[in-house]
């Protein structure tokens, strides 16, 4: 029988050592340790095997308790193990958590099929969704629920890495079905600066989390064009009424309004629309007229640019029922994204919104 069986205590894995991955790690590694009765202290984390000067990262992490390629100038706790296989990282674990690029999801997952502990459970910090075989969007909790067979659970927020890792104060929304799973994962994630409330309204906690960046690459957008304040204020309060049609259109019967009012709704939506990836691009794709692939490869130093993906699959799911015209500013951002229309259209689309007729 394994100690985490006897003790009753829960081990806890993470899976994806990006920015965010390695800034929640300094939490959850700190939270095991002070709720020793609740969980195992040792906390492994999945990472992308990558060499940094020659030497191995997970031995850099493991050596030096930094991710200098991610997270540099940020100690992580010294329970935090690096790990360069997915399986050995959380085939014995009891709560996952999922924290990497939304497209790497399946992947990842495949060799974890058929391999989880009895009664893991999963958090997922991704934001994002994908394209559902047959038309349509998947969640990726649900993804995640679909090939791991587990209950899973979300987290979104205003978040920003960077500013968690400095320990600066920070509110977070997780989203959780199931009462007992919604407090296990309050202990493993509150601390003194980074606050949680729980609700269970998972999808709209979820979708928000996807839907802002396509709304932060249009305020880039403006940015870019020097528009001003104002505009870019109209571009979130539009942002965020396309964000709560979407969600009712295709979530409707799930959708309760207060959700919004959390830290996965408007103040994410702020956050993201000034000091998040998918503005800093967007911005440097009006100044500079690069292809977006080639300015993720310059600015991000190895993250993922989301929105536009995000704004592809939403895309697909208006243009299904024929909404594009319902959803002008998400609409613009794909056309505006793929080429089909210059970045000053942003302003004729919302010119022209739904919302001033």
């Amino acid at each position: 029988m394994s100690r985490t069986v006897e003790s009753g205590k829960k081990r806890v894995s993470i899976v994806g050592s990006g920015n965010w991955g390695s800034a929640i790690s300094k939490i959850i590694g700190a939270n095991t340790r002070n709720h020793s009765e609740l969980f195992e202290e040792e906390v492994k984390i999945y990472v992308y095997e990558e060499l940094i000067d020659g030497r191995k990262l997970t031995e850099i992490i493991n050596q030096e308790h930094e991710n200098v390629k991610y997270l540099p100038g940020h100690k992580l706790p010294t329970n935090i193990v690096a790990v360069p296989d997915v399986v050995e990282t959380a085939h014995d674990s009891d709560i996952i958590v999922f924290v990497l690029p939304h497209q790497f999801i399946k992947n990842t997952c495949k060799p974890l099929i058929g391999k989880m502990k009895p009664g893991a459970i999963g958090l997922s910090l991704i934001k994002g969704f994908d394209i559902a075989e047959g038309g349509g969007i998947e969640l990726i909790s649900h993804i995640i629920t679909r090939l791991l067979n587990i209950p899973c659970n979300v987290l979104m927020g205003a978040n920003l890495a960077h500013e968690i890792a400095d320990g600066k104060f920070s509110e977070t929304t997780i989203g959780s079905h199931d009462v007992t799973q919604g407090q296990i994962l309050h202990k493993l994630i509150q601390s003194e600066n980074f606050r949680v409330v729980v609700v269970a309204d998972v999808e709209t906690v979820e979708l928000c989390g996807a839907l802002k960046n396509i709304v932060g690459v249009g305020a880039g957008l403006i940015d870019g064009l020097q528009y001003g304040d104002n505009t870019k204020a109209a571009v979130i309060r539009l942002g965020l009424m396309e964000m709560v049609r979407f969600i009712q259109e295709f979530y409707g019967g799930k959708c309760q309004l207060s959700t919004f009012l959390e830290s996965c709704g408007v103040a994410d939506l702020v956050t993201t629309c000034y000091g998040g990836r998918n503005r800093k691009v967007a911005e440097a794709f009006v100044k500079t007229g690069k292809k977006l692939e080639e300015l993720e490869k310059e600015l991000l130093n190895g993250q993922r640019l989301q929105g536009p993906q995000t704004a592809e699959e939403v895309n697909h799911m208006l243009k299904s029922r024929g909404l594009e015209e319902k959803f002008p500013l998400f609409t613009a951002v794909h056309r505006i994204c793929i080429g089909q229309i210059p970045p000053t259209a942003i302003i004729d689309s919302i010119r022209n919104h739904p919302e001033h007729m």
